[in-house]
């Protein structure tokens, strides 16, 4: 075990012996020749801030494309003249190839002030959208159809609007952390669900409104923490026809309504029982958000995941460290790597192995320090090499990085293009200005967002008016709305107004970025604190809303473990064994 400083921020932080027989694997060679990876300088927040900033999930800008000189939507703001941004279309022409922007390595200089002097000569896609039909207005999408504002969208979804890190969805609208879900709406972190509106961790239900913690159930309102139930209102049972009266009387087609619903719901999750950490089988695991893992540390929102650490957003990964989003393998400090084995440092490179401190390429194999490439092999810097060409001076810049302290390291935060406050680092790891330029990043101070100084239109109460006249659904369409909340201007597209005409969804209040932030804040941090379990274990055998649920131990459970709950939050936080014996 090697206990260390980050150099970034001077926190204390631990270097395990399994993580340093790890980076003595990672460690690649070339030509005959082992280049040992060192343990990192920095901390795992500081070095997760370090490779968040460069991944621009949400902020959408007009520009245009600087080969065809068209209109476009881009990740890239205005301002930013100082690189070359192309039309996702233009960019996957034949009538380019980023090889023309080859260069030497200087031997007298560092490795990353060069990188970044290629990173600004190589175009760059203006977002990162493949293969897709109608999702002009998606980023991190690929193979999706008539998507919008939608981001982190993969594996089939279809109609999704305003939805974020969703896979395999059909028909939602404001849905947040999903995955196999169909016709839902306002909702985080449901998995396998159907027809379920402003509801939070649900698996494999249907038809549950404002509900928290539910599995396999059906036909409920206001309730938490149980299984495999069906028409129950605040945890109480009821006959269907009992249930079906309530729920028409409730008027879920009325905005004011749905704000008097939503601070009840609020209240009750405050105060609910919940499992330190939602670990689904999984083996010798810490973090949260954790499905069919196994021999994992610090990770989250993970599936089938193993031996790997300080990772997030990953689905079928083994042997990774400091990563996040993708699938792959062997991988080390990497970003939006896709498919792809045997990596160090890269962001954005898809369908492609033994990639080192590599941007944007796709279907490569054996590159260092290249941006932008496709189909290449054996290239340095965008030039083309012969393996063994390649293999000898992959060898002499990897010395010269270990010589210089770079080796191992993720690129610098000073060299992404894009301010802290533009990334998706400032959504799971927020700092001040005064914080990021401390750090040595980025800021943007320009204001891209919609001007609207006109009249505002105010939309009805109940979904029906609109369900009943054409004329009044001209209206909301042609008319600019005000956010109740940021103030801010925004419109209701005609594809989420179908939606919510045929669910009986009122007309939302606020702007999607204020909908998706109050959404995403509904997930825990990235960060575990050690506790110990919460249940005072009566030795009640009643399974009534807050009782111990049946636990036998005298006293408070002696149970602790690590979970992402701080301990100041209001929710009692139970460990697996008791948390079990109060679920319903």
């Amino acid at each position: 075990m090697e206990n260390k400083v980050c150099k970034q921020c001077g926190s204390n932080f631990v270097v395990e012996d399994e993580d340093a027989v790890f980076y003595e694997k990672m460690s690649p060679e070339f030509a005959g020749k082992k280049y040992v990876v060192l343990s990192p300088t920095w901390c795992p927040e500081c070095r997760q801030k370090r490779r968040l900033i460069w991944r621009n999930e949400r902020s959408l800008y007009k520009s245009k494309c600087a080969k065809s000189g068209q209109d476009m939507i881009s990740i890239y703001s205005p301002d930013k003249t100082d690189y070359v941004v192309y039309e996702r279309d233009e960019w996957w022409k034949d009538d380019w190839d980023a090889i023309s922007y080859g260069r030497d390595f200087d031997f007298d200089r560092p490795f990353f002030p060069q990188f970044d002097e290629l990173l600004h000569k190589v175009p760059k896609m203006a977002l990162n959208n493949a293969d897709t039909v109608d999702c002009k207005y998606a980023n991190f999408i690929a193979g999706c159809k008539n998507c919008y504002m939608s981001f982190v969208i993969y594996y089939g979804s279809e109609n999704c609007h305003y939805c974020y890190w969703t896979y395999r969805g059909k028909d939602c609208v404001d849905v947040t952390y999903a995955d196999g879900v169909e016709l839902c709406y306002d909702c985080a972190m449901i998995y396998g669900c159907y027809g379920c509106r402003y509801s939070v961790r649900l698996h494999d239900c249907r038809d549950c409104y404002y509900s928290w913690d539910l599995r396999g159930c059906k036909d409920c309102i206001f309730s938490n923490n149980l299984s495999n139930k069906q028409y129950y209102v605040e945890n109480k049972p009821y006959s269907k026809e009992e249930y079906e009266k309530i729920k028409a009387d409730l008027g879920l087609g009325r905005y004011s309504k749905t704000k008097e619903y939503l601070k009840k719901f609020n209240e009750m999750r405050g105060k609910a029982v919940v499992k330190f950490a939602n670990i689904v089988g999984s083996e010798n695991v810490s973090g949260d958000d954790l499905l069919n893992c196994k021999n994992v540390k610090n990770c989250f929102s993970c599936i089938t995941t193993e031996d790997s650490r300080y990772s997030y957003g990953q689905e079928a990964v083994k042997n990774v460290y400091d990563s996040m989003g993708g699938t792959y393998e062997w991988c080390l400090e990497c970003n939006h790597t896709g498919w792809a084995n045997n990596c160090i440092g890269t962001s954005g490179v898809l369908n492609s192995n033994n990639m080192f401190y590599c941007y944007s390429c796709h279907g490569c194999h054996d590159c260092f320090g290249c941006a932008g490439l496709r189909k290449k092999e054996y290239c340095i810097f965008n030039e083309q090499y012969s393996k063994e060409e390649y293999e000898q001076l992959a060898g002499k810049i990897a010395e010269h990085m270990q010589k210089s302290g770079e080796w191992g390291e993720f690129y610098p935060m000073n060299m992404s293009a894009f301010g802290y406050n533009e990334s998706v680092a400032n959504s799971y790891l927020p700092m001040t200005k005064e914080e990021v330029l401390k750090y040595g990043a980025k800021w943007l101070d320009i204001d891209y967002s919609m001007k609207y100084d006109g009249p505002l239109y105010e939309p009805h109460d109940d979904i029906v008016v609109y369900q009943k006249s054409k004329d009044e659904v001209d209206k909301l369409l042609a008319g600019i709305l005000k956010c109740e909340t940021s103030g801010r201007p925004f419109k209701i597209m005609p594809q989420e107004l179908a939606f919510y005409l045929a669910q009986g969804i009122p007309i939302p209040r606020e702007h999607y970025d204020v909908r998706h932030d109050r959404r995403f804040n509904t997930r825990n941090p990235r960060k575990l604190w050690h506790r110990q379990c919460m249940c005072e274990g009566q030795g009640s055998s009643g399974k009534d809303q807050g009782s111990s649920g049946g636990c036998m131990h005298e006293g408070r459970c002696k149970n602790e473990f690590e979970t992402t709950y701080a301990p100041e939050r209001s929710e009692r936080v139970y460990c697996e064994e008791c948390y079990q014996k109060v679920i319903s």
